[in-house]
């Protein structure tokens, strides 16, 4: 009857799903405690990751994760990375458009039709150019009041197109939060009749959106660690192809070569370069140490897929791309 404190303190749950296209009961276990923010109180909202049922005859609580599940490899990488002594630090930056429930075109935008050119919305005021900014700002303080890490919002390039950042947070810390604010942005737009999407292109000829992932180790943040963020970059080169493939869908619509991207099919990395692939900061090259952000990844990414992808590329693979032996 006590008020949970942890995830340890729930208890294990099931539903019935389906598994592979089969009927199938699906075991949900408690990871992360979230505050109720709409209901309040002593109300919770529960993050679980997802396993299948016992096998017979084991005393078990569940078997394998399910196929949809990556919160669970990315879990074992993330503890595997901390074990190594290297404490990887995530920042997500999350962008999305807000549409009008009614039409499904941006919001502020004329009906069938488009604003002023893109490019004078950024961080601007003022309802024409900043339509939406009162559920956005419930979205923050809903954030807030959960728990979730949130570090900031700003509006972006296009009237509609929004962005709030989760992190700095250690590990799959990160990756949580990043699901349980996207959850809340989906339940605040509800009371404000408004639909949010995160496909990479909502609209053709105008910028897309993206999940820009922030990085960096204990080797990285310590001093001379520009060497090491150079060494990562080179090892990420290597494993393009792959990290490309665990992006994002319809990545290929938004990295075409211009509104500060880099072509799907190329890799690059710069100091203070929006356009690179690996943006690394310019505090980052003077202080000769610290984090550099990957821009490839869409809106709708995997948080889960994208950080273990990061994380196993740089710290568990070599300059070619070849798992690292014994390691």
């Amino acid at each position: 009857d006590a008020v949970p404190k942890t995830a340890a303190d729930l208890p294990i749950w099931s539903y019935s799903g389906e598994d592979e296209g089969i009927a199938a009961e699906i075991v949900m276990v408690p990871r992360r405690i979230y505050r109720d923010p709409f209901r309040r109180g002593n109300n919770i909202l529960v993050l679980t990751d997802t396993f299948r049922p016992p096998r017979e005859d084991i005393d078990e609580d569940h078997s394998g994760p399910t196929p949809w599940n990556t919160r669970h490899a990315c879990d074992a990488l993330m503890k595997r990375a901390l074990a190594a002594g290297e404490e990887p630090w995530f920042g997500l930056e999350q962008e999305y458009y807000l549409l009008d429930a009614k039409t499904n075109w941006p919001l502020g935008w004329p009906t069938d039709g488009f604003p002023g050119p893109q490019g004078s919305y950024f961080c601007a005021t003022g309802a024409a150019k900043a339509p939406g900014r009162d559920l956005v700002e419930a979205h923050y303080r809903a954030c807030l009041y959960a728990g979730v890490q949130i570090g900031g919002i700003n509006s972006e390039i296009a009237p509609g197109q929004w962005e709030f950042q989760v992190g700095p947070a250690v590990g799959i810390a990160a990756a949580d939060d990043l699901w349980m604010a996207r959850y809340l942005l989906q339940r605040v737009a509800e009371l404000f009749m408004a639909n949010v999407t995160f496909t990479p292109k909502p609209v053709p000829n105008w910028a897309g959106i993206g999940g820009h992932t922030n990085y960096s180790t204990a080797s990285t943040r310590a001093p001379g660690g520009f060497e090491t963020i150079l060494k990562h970059c080179e090892r990420l080169k290597s494993r393009h192809k792959e990290h490309m493939a665990a992006y994002g869908t319809d990545n290929e619509l938004r990295l075409v070569g211009n509104d500060e991207t880099m072509s799907i099919d190329k890799f690059s990395f710069a100091v203070g370069d929006r356009s690179a692939s690996i943006r690394i900061p310019v505090k980052a090259a003077s202080r000769k140490c610290g984090y550099y952000e990957d821009r490839r990844p869409a809106a709708n990414m995997d948080p889960y897929m994208v950080m273990k992808m990061i994380v196993a590329t740089t710290l568990f693979y070599d300059d070619v791309g070849k798992p690292v032996p014994g390691v």
